[in-house]
């Protein structure tokens, strides 16, 4: 994340992929105030065993893209409404927006876990075990509707 404050966010992402077995880290690290600390990270990922980068950041946002240049894993981009947000629209447009070449998958404003969703699913595709969670785990949003649809048609 680009600062700890955005780690309330970041939270949810840490959340599932621990729910459904996934060890990460996190830390903050920011494009602009240590972009040094940015490109070793990035550089060193693959061989630090990271199979994918979730970055989230607000404002300029420019920390999921200026890590998509420095490494080949897939990155996942949460833009985060900061308090010197242009209503998060700064954020979602500085990863939305990225060049040629350089791709960074985007969720929705402060929604990290379907990053975390996403990330899991992007390892799944070669883990049949972890695929067959994503799947259970789907299943139980199905039957959440079902229920909540079964209680109104009760009113």
């Amino acid at each position: 994340m680009g600062s700890t404050s955005d780690f309330p966010i970041m939270e949810d992402a840490v959340k599932f992929l621990n729910e459904i077995g996934i060890d990460c880290d996190y830390c903050a690290l920011s494009a602009h105030r240590t972009p040094e600390l940015v490109m070793e990270f990035a550089k060193n990922a693959k061989q630090n065993g990271t199979k994918v980068i979730i970055a989230g950041a607000g404002g300029a946002a420019h920390l999921p893209g200026v890590i998509a240049a420095y490494t080949a894993i897939p990155v996942i981009g949460v833009p985060i409404k900061s308090s010197n947000s242009i209503d998060g629209w700064d954020s979602i447009l500085s990863i939305l927006q990225m060049p040629s070449g350089i791709p960074v998958a985007t969720v929705a404003l402060n929604n990290a876990k379907n990053a975390g969703i996403l990330a899991a699913e992007m390892i799944a595709t070669s883990d049949s075990d972890l695929y067959n969670k994503l799947l259970a785990y789907k299943e139980s949003l199905k039957k959440k509707v079902e229920e909540a649809n079964k209680k109104l048609q009760e009113k």
